[in-house]
């Protein structure tokens, strides 16, 4: 058979597979990419079913969506050099390196009188890296980064004229994206494409540090667990190659299932411009682009929009680009024109709904961030749109359908709540199940899995497989995905000991990893050279502190996979804790003996940038010497992000409230690959490095921990303890460390099927044993948790290791949430029980390990 006839036979199963509904693989993806003619009409017709079920899917159907907005070109300076790109120019042919807040306002005011609602952003990636006079500007107008001020300048407009601003400013990190999202509904950024190619010499992206593909995806991947509605796509035509594309749109694809957080994929066609490297290239033929906007509809599924831009088609070519899959245009504007493709003119909204009719489809008006995030978060108390742009959203929304009311015109509203007063996060008056710290022992929850369990963790088979691929890592193959099968021989625990016991903070990875995963004799020795370490560093007594756990609120949207604690606000065992609630627990904290108070709790959209330090004064105003040990570094990044400073300014602000120290939790295990399965939008490892270490620099000290025993490996446990002794190293600020097994009764990505059952006792006391010998010369104090452990498994890591029991507690709702059998609270009399077990002496300690007399 010739090679055409091959190619028509995998044609004609390719779209066979398509006709047929059938998954598509890469291989037939990229068949189908060369349809022409007859075939590719038949693509039309498999992708245009597909489309109808998207606009069903959608709430909309046969309702093809645009936005009217106006472009804000913010900064037409960028630090990369596109190749193709005119947008992107020097400061000597612009009048400012940025546009001044008034004329970005006046912009907005224009579009506000056409009936406009979105204000798109665009501006090029980070200009004060490459431009002097960007770094000067931004510094004479008191703005850390460019980001700040896209920050500032959409605060002013959302205020200023009730547009809805989309951002688009380029590469943005996790912190980054936290500190946007509450001033935007909605971002946006063009993967382009997943090739490397078009980054070397030649290529269009070479000289463009932020058009690196994995870059790019990490952007995307952030935005999905933050919960950003965000807006992504192709450029078609710039050198990639087939492959690529639907390597591209797979990448999209993968993402979008995983945190259902793309909300359209622009399939954008390539236009050569004069002035440009690329201005000798061919501009994407058309019958190219409808077969590439086929397949990515057919790939994506009805799950996602599919948008072409209008002006970059001629309109007569409108009803085959709705043929072939488009359900969305886009943004549209009566006012501005389009910054990036100047030479191409919007087209009359009244002709596109023309040629939208003429399609037998019907042109409705959307706000930039697409319906079902918008009833989402102002219908079902999803945590897509931050609480601050719920009116303004809501001003210019239709309640049923989540589209823009064509009516409506937009007016400034107050972005930031007035300082002061509480009646919106609750800390007024509480709310809610505030018992439940008391009840959790008695009565319990009340469901075992929160209400939105099918939708806020994202998709559970793309997590199984997303920790099946990170425990193979881990070891090299795929035995790593079930290490217990993996065992090292004897003799490489045997030689490991013989070098501990010369230098137990010395050894190689590899040494550690023996240690972690021996058993038997080679265990015991392990351990008996632990308590012999732990001897030799602070003796035989075993200590504690006299706390109290307040856990001001358990309302959080992040969607960490492993905690039960997490509810909405509308779940019944949701509640919010009022000042008074906290002052008044500290005080009788004070009276049962306590020294300290730990105050951590959910990420509620509610809290105030202000409240975290509020929460402080509540404890100090009534309890002045109580030494308030609150805030993980999530909490810490968030609140910061929201209040539109640095972790440091922000840690400094809550210091002068009175914060004595923070708990070095939401550590879980600081490797990426994990943590992405673990929690959808929890802080990366950096993140919490930089925090923690931020803090010791501060002179606030923290404790440090890991969470263990899920679908981490060994492995995991020893890069963990390696990163903390690195911390350490560098700032001295640890007080102890924690070692926390995992609770997995009630843990969603338990009761998902995805992480085992906790660790087994041999974990725990291999845990709490090299612990203590990697950490040794550097963290004193090794913690054992009695809530998690119980009494036999607490006195079990006092024999191999541990010197601490921690805090009395006298609650404790996060593990027992979880599903923790050990109860949430000890007496001093209790404590001294588990130590006498043991023929161990019991001391009083204070948070900072300093001796004190008893008090309880």
């Amino acid at each position: 058979m010739t090679d055409d006839g091959r190619s028509s036979n995998a044609m004609r199963r390719a779209l066979a597979r398509a006709r047929d509904g059938k998954a598509l693989d890469p291989a037939e993806a990229e068949v189908l990419l060369g349809a022409r003619g007859a075939a590719l009409e038949s693509l039309c017709v498999a992708a245009s079913r597909v489309r109808d079920a998207a606009m069903v899917q959608a709430g909309r159907p046969g309702v093809v969506t645009y936005s009217r907005k106006v472009f804000v070109p913010l900064s037409r300076l960028c630090r990369d050099r596109c190749h193709y790109c005119t947008f992107a120019t020097t400061p000597g042919r612009v009048q400012a390196p940025f546009l001044s807040l008034d004329e970005v306002v006046e912009i907005a005011r224009q579009g506000a009188v056409q009936g406009c609602k979105e204000a798109l952003f665009t501006l090029g990636d980070r200009p004060e890296d490459r431009w002097p006079a960007a770094r000067e500007w931004l510094d004479s107008k008191g703005y850390d980064d460019t980001l700040a001020y896209v920050r500032a300048a959409a605060i002013r407009v959302l205020e200023d004229t009730g547009l809805l601003p989309h951002l688009n400013p380029g590469v943005m990190s996790w912190s980054d994206l936290q500190r946007l999202k509450p001033v935007a509904p909605s971002m946006g950024m063009m993967l382009e494409s997943t090739s490397t190619a078009l980054t070397e010499p030649g290529g269009p992206h070479f000289g463009s540090p932020d058009k690196d593909p994995a870059v790019r995806l990490r952007v995307l991947e952030d935005a999905g667990r933050i919960g950003v509605p965000f807006t992504t796509g192709i450029l078609v035509g710039i050198g990639e190659t087939p492959a690529d594309r639907v390597a591209s749109i797979l990448a999209i694809r993968r993402l979008a299932r995983e945190y259902h957080h793309v909300q359209e994929v622009i399939v954008q066609n390539f236009r050569a411009k004069d002035d440009t490297a690329m201005r000798g290239a061919q501009d994407v033929g058309l019958e190219e682009y409808l077969a590439t906007i086929a397949v990515t509809r057919i790939l994506l599924g009805p799950g996602t929009s599919v948008q072409a831009p209008p002006n970059l088609s001629d309109l007569d070519d409108g009803a085959r680009l709705l043929a072939a899959g488009v359900d969305d245009w886009g943004g549209v504007s009566p006012v501005t024109p389009d910054h990036v493709n100047p030479e191409r003119p919007w087209p009359e909204i009244a002709l596109l709904r023309d040629t939208t009719a003429a399609a037998g489809l019907e042109l409705r008006e959307r706000l930039t961030t697409h319906p079902r995030f918008v009833q989402g978060a102002l219908a079902r108390d999803e945590a897509w749109i931050d609480p601050r742009l719920h009116d303004h959203v809501a001003a210019l929304a239709d309640a049923g359908t989540g589209l823009a009311r064509e009516d409506a015109r937009p007016e400034g509203r107050a972005w930031q709540e007035p300082d002061g007063g509480f009646d919106t996060s609750g800390l007024a008056r509480g709310r809610g199940r505030v018992d439940l710290h008391a009840s959790i022992d008695t009565t319990g929850r009340s469901e075992d899995r929160r209400g939105d369990f099918d939708e806020v963790y994202g998709d559970w088979a793309a997590v199984a497989e997303r920790a099946t691929t990170s425990a193979a890592a881990a070891e090299g193959g795929a035995a790593g995905a079930a290490y217990g099968l993996h065992v090292r021989t004897p003799s490489d625990a045997r030689q490991a000991l013989a070098r501990a016991e010369a230098d137990p903070a010395g050894l190689s990875d590899e040494d550690y990893l023996a240690l972690l995963t021996s058993g038997g004799d080679d265990l015991e020795a392990v351990t008996r050279l632990a308590d012999d370490l732990r001897r030799e560093t602070v003796g035989d007594e075993v200590t504690y502190v006299v706390n109290r756990n307040i856990n001001f609120t358990n309302v959080c949207y992040v969607g960490c996979r492993f905690c039960a604690f997490a509810q909405r606000k509308t779940d019944a065992d949701a509640f919010t804790l009022s000042l008074d609630e906290i002052a008044s627990r500290a005080t009788e904290a004070v009276t049962l003996g306590a020294t300290e108070v730990c105050l951590q709790g959910g990420i509620s959209p509610d809290l105030r940038p202000g409240d975290y330090a509020r929460i402080v004064r509540a404890v100090k105003d009534v309890q002045p010497q109580l030494h308030v040990h609150a805030f993980s570094p999530m909490e810490i990044a968030t609140a910061s992000a929201k209040a539109g400073v640095s972790p440091g300014a922000w840690l400094e602000e809550v210091r002068e409230a009175g914060l004595d120290s923070i708990p070095g939790t939401a550590a879980e295990i600081l490797d990426d690959d994990v943590r992405w399965v673990l929690t959808k939008g929890k802080l990366p490892s950096a993140q919490w490095i930089e925090i923690v270490e931020t803090a010791h620099a501060l002179g606030i000290p923290s404790s440090s921990t890991m969470m263990y025993g899920h679908v981490d490996h060994p492995r995991h446990w020893v890069g963990h303890l390696r990163t903390l002794a690195g911390i350490q190293d560098r700032t001295g600020g640890f007080t102890e460390f924690v070692p926390l097994p995992f609770v997995h009764t009630n843990a969603p990505v338990y009761l998902a099927g995805v992480a085992r059952p906790g660790p087994t006792v041999r974990d725990n006391r291999a845990v709490h044993a090299v612990a203590r010998l990697l950490l040794h010369g550097r963290i004193r104090h090794v913690q054992t948790s009695w809530v998690k452990l119980g009494v036999d498994g607490t006195r079990l890591m006092l024999r191999g290791g541990a010197d601490d029991l921690g805090g009395t507690l006298m609650e404790e709702t996060i593990s027992r949430m979880a599903g923790s059998e050990h109860g949430s609270a000890k007496t001093v009399a209790e404590l001294r029980e588990i130590v006498d077990g043991i023929g161990r002496p019991l001391r009083q300690r204070s948070t900072t390990y300093a001796e004190l007399e008893p008090t309880a």
